[in-house]
C-alpha cells in the first residue's frame, strides 16, 4: 500500500509531525492534482503504523493533540521499508473502471459511442493539464517529477490509442455476447461421484 510505505520512507528520512508528513507527501507527488491525500488519511495511517510497531511517537514532540505529535520510524519499520523498496510492485491493468463502465453499458443496451467521446475528451483535458505542468516543471530541480508526467502522459496516449481501437471494433463487439457466468449446480453431488 503506497501510502503508507511513503510515510515510512518520509519518516526514514526524518521524524516529522503528521501535517508535516502531508505537507512532504504533497510536494514529493507535486501537488493533490496528481495524489489528492486527505490529512485525515495520514493520521489514520499513522495510527496503524503505531499500533503496528512501524511508528512511535518521538520522545522530543509529544503533544496532547494529535497534529502536535512527532513521529519517527522504529527498527521494525525500517526492515518494512526496505522489504517494500525491493519488492516488486503490482501492477493491474486488467483492473480498469472505463472498461468496466463500457461493459455493463453494453449489458444493458447503452449506447457506448456517447461514452467513449466523453472519456475521450476527459483524457485529452488530462493530458493537456499535465503537458502544461510538464513545461512548466524546472528540469535543473524537478527532473524526477518530469519523468513522471511522462510517464503518465504516455499512459494517457496510449489509453487514447485503446479508445480508438475500441470504436473500430465497436461493431463486433456489439455482435457478440456478453461473458456470463459459470452456472453450477446448487446442493450436494450426487451418490458416487
Amino acid at each position: 500500500m503506497p501510502v503508507r510505505h511513503a510515510l515510512l520512507a518520509l519518516l526514514a528520512q526524518q521524524p516529522r509531525y503528521g501535517y508535516e508528513l502531508h505537507a512532504a507527501f504533497e510536494a514529493l507527488v507535486g501537488g493533490q492534482q496528481n495524489w489528492d491525500l486527505k490529512p485525515a488519511q495520514v493520521y489514520t495511517t499513522l495510527l496503524r503504523l503505531t499500533e503496528a510497531g512501524l511508528v512511535r511517537l518521538s520522545e522530543s514532540g509529544e503533544g496532547a493533540e494529535t497534529d502536535k505529535r512527532l513521529f519517527e520510524i522504529t527498527p521494525e519499520g525500517q526492515k518494512e521499508l526496505q522489504n517494500w523498496l525491493h519488492s516488486e510492485t503490482a501492477l493491474e491493468p486488467q483492473r480498469d473502471a472505463f472498461y468496466l463502465k463500457l461493459m455493463l453499458a453494453l449489458s444493458i443496451g447503452e449506447e457506448v459511442r456517447p461514452i467513449v467521446r466523453v472519456q475521450r475528451t476527459a483524457l485529452y483535458r488530462r493530458l493537456h493539464q499535465l503537458t502544461t505542468q510538464r513545461q512548466e516543471a524546472d528540469p535543473r530541480r524537478e527532473l524526477a517529477k518530469i519523468l513522471l508526467m511522462d510517464k503518465a502522459v504516455m499512459h494517457l496516449e496510449a489509453d487514447l490509442r485503446w479508445l480508438d481501437m475500441i470504436e473500430a471494433r465497436l461493431d463486433e463487439v456489439c455482435q457478440q455476447p456478453l461473458p456470463q457466468p459459470e452456472l453450477r449446480r446448487r446442493g450436494r453431488p450426487a451418490r458416487g461421484s
